[in-house]
């Protein structure tokens, strides 16, 4: 088959069966609209980088179904793991049904749904357990999916175990099981470990697959039907892309609304069943999509040269040196760690090297991307507070038949609703006019909203504890409950989450466009991690996080989300600019630019190849 036959009918078949290059995977019609790097009439010089429109080129069917796959997962996800606080925390409802679900009218008015009574310490714990877990393994899976395995397999492993665990968190939620409170806690615990072990598989490869299919590689001069010429751009396509996956997530997100209502209207073992039977779309999505995607190959010794390349550049200056600002012409550690510098200066180490000058770029800049997440868990703690410190506010509030936990709902309809507008309308309006936001621009954004969230929750929580029966003590109030009403938690559950839009999008793109490119799932990973930090935050002060102190966390995440919106546009905004190979294909194949020499080992290895 000549190359323009596999451009124009090549089939996905014939692409796994023959392993063609990106290029030759991309769906047709992609093919068709955009052409390729070898065709000089769709460089654009500086001029037109300066004064075209930048442009994301369109989702292939591909991707849009990977976002889907993205769905089901989620959905799944948030679905059970939304009703684990009440599960364990809150005993059965008096006149309830055995299942967890609250009484008839009217007694079950301002009831909470619940089933086996371990009270806010516990719950804590667990349910902090749980999200530490499913954020500090990926990291695991990251590493795994860059080396051995590659990310479409890594996939389908979480997808095998998370099927599992779906099956066996149904069981502590039978009537039968809930009675034996310690059995139905052993059950539940297994069963979420093993669900946090499958998220721990998906969810640092899916959304690198994803960004993987783009089809454009180097800014691109497209000339658009009106006549206009435009710059398709690959970091615009990425970040619109990554809005649309974070889009799904958080419609699936939303799914957690139908199981807390299953929880509190029929029992758990529906909130749990009906997760399950969604998941079940992942699997037949990935069967279709299988031989239809490109895979990156994984690449046995990346992480292990990572390392090798952070040791040799420590060996010269310490941490300290990391992410210390240097004066661009002067030799930093990065530049001694570079083979065409010891080669000049230092060859009796030139054995120790195996790696090229530009994967030391690539390393530096995904240790200063790393720095960048640091900040993350302010944000996630700022964004629902605490641990459980926003339900424990809820149980204290006027319900009028509504579940405690349903304004967290709010929380992805509002993702929902405000990712359409940045994506087409705020984003673009900006690049029109000449004044894109950057990355970090971004990032402080979220935190300030973030910020904001803090400061209403300090003032209701206040409010609160002033017109409480119990007066500072309204959560565990047995004399009833306080006079303001639940919805006054919407605010404080809207701005954060438009907050995620900005950060945590941002943050994907961050990691794509800035780590090496075998290296995306293992740099993701490291942004999931920084998520964990926020559970393990939130477990450790469990025991402290409760009344009478639950206002002044949230004044203390309120002033440091302020601050830390500060840090972004100034010392990290060298970041606004991804490095020019962070979409390049050869170096995703495993392919080393050349160095200076090459090390012996690795020239062996070519030898035998050829």
């Amino acid at each position: 088959m000549s190359k323009n036959d596999k451009l124009n009918g090549g089939g996905a078949g014939q692409v796994a069966a023959h392993g063609l290059d990106f290029e030759d995977a991309l769906p047709p019609v992609l093919n068709n609209q955009f052409p390729h790097d070898d065709d000089p009439d769709t460089i654009p010089t500086a001029e037109e980088l300066e004064t075209l429109r930048k442009v994301a080129a369109p989702m292939p069917f591909i991707a849009i179904l990977l976002c889907v796959v993205e769905f089901a997962e989620r959905a799944s996800y948030y679905g059970c793991s939304s009703v684990f606080f009440n599960f364990v925390n809150n005993p059965l409802p008096k006149g309830g049904n055995g299942a967890g679900a609250v009484a008839p009218l009217p007694a079950g008015k301002n009831q909470s749904a619940g089933a086996l009574g371990w009270g806010l310490v516990a719950s804590n714990g667990v349910t902090s357990t749980f999200s530490f877990l499913a954020y500090v393994i990926p990291i695991l899976g990251g590493i795994l999916a860059d080396t051995k395995l590659g990310r479409f397999k890594a996939i389908w492993i979480g997808t095998i175990i998370g099927f599992f665990a779906h099956v066996f968190l149904v069981i502590p939620a039978i009537p039968a099981v809930i009675k034996h409170k310690e059995g139905a806690l052993a059950a539940f615990i297994i069963s979420m470990l093993i669900l946090a072990f499958a998220a721990g598989f998906i969810k640092p490869s899916l959304s690198v697959l994803l960004a993987d299919q783009n089809p454009i590689k180097r800014p691109t001069i497209k000339v658009l039907k009106s006549g206009e010429r435009v710059i398709v751009d690959p970091a615009i396509t990425i970040q619109r892309w990554l809005l649309w996956f974070y889009l799904c997530i958080n419609i699936g997100g939303f799914f957690a609304l139908a199981t807390t209502y299953c929880s509190r209207f029929v029992g758990f073992w529906l909130a749990f069943f009906i997760p399950g039977v969604v998941y079940l779309f992942m699997p037949l999505l990935l069967l279709w999509l299988g031989p239809r995607l490109y895979k990156a190959p994984p690449k046995g010794s990346v992480v292990v040269e990572a390392f090798a390349v952070l040791k040799f550049a420590l060996a010269n200056g310490g941490w300290k040196s990391l992410f210390k600002k240097a004066d661009p012409d002067a030799q930093t550690i990065w530049d001694r760690a570079k083979p065409s510098w010891v080669n000049v200066h230092e060859p009796e180490r030139r054995h120790l090297i195996v790696w090229d000058d530009i994967f030391v770029d690539e390393i530096k800049q995904s240790i200063q991307a790393c720095a960048v997440f640091m900040l993350i868990p302010i944000f996630n703690l700022a964004d629902g507070g605490i641990a459980n410190q926003k339900s424990a506010m809820s149980t204290a509030m006027i319900l009028n038949n509504v579940p405690n936990d349903l304004l967290a709902r709010f929380n992805p309809l509002s993702i929902i609703v405000f990712s359409p507008i940045l994506n087409y309308g705020l984003y673009p309006f900006f690049r029109k006019i000449g004044r894109p936001i950057q990355p970090m621009t971004r990032l402080s954004i979220g935190f300030l909203l973030a910020a904001a969230g803090a400061t209403f929750g300090a003032v209701v929580q206040d409010r609160v504890y002033k017109t409480s029966p119990c007066g500072n003590h309204a959560s565990g109030c047995k004399l009833g409950v306080s006079a303001v009403s639940l919805w006054w938690q919407f605010p404080m559950t809207v701005l954060p989450a438009i907050g995620e839009l900005f950060v945590n999008v941002t943050a994907y793109e961050v990691a794509y466009t800035n780590a090496p490119a075998r290296m995306k799932g293992f740099v993701l990973a490291i942004f999931l991690f920084a998520t964990s930090i926020s559970s393990a935050i939130s477990l450790a002060l469990s025991k402290v996080i409760v009344d009478p102190h639950l206002m002044w966390p949230w004044v203390a995440l309120a002033i440091a989300s302020f601050l830390a919106a500060g840090v972004f546009p100034t010392y990290f905004r060298h970041l606004n600019t991804p490095p020019p190979s962070f979409s390049d294909v050869a170096r995703q194949k495993g392919e080393d630019n050349d160095s200076d020499f090459e090390h012996p080992r690795r020239q062996a290895s070519n030898e035998e190849k050829k």
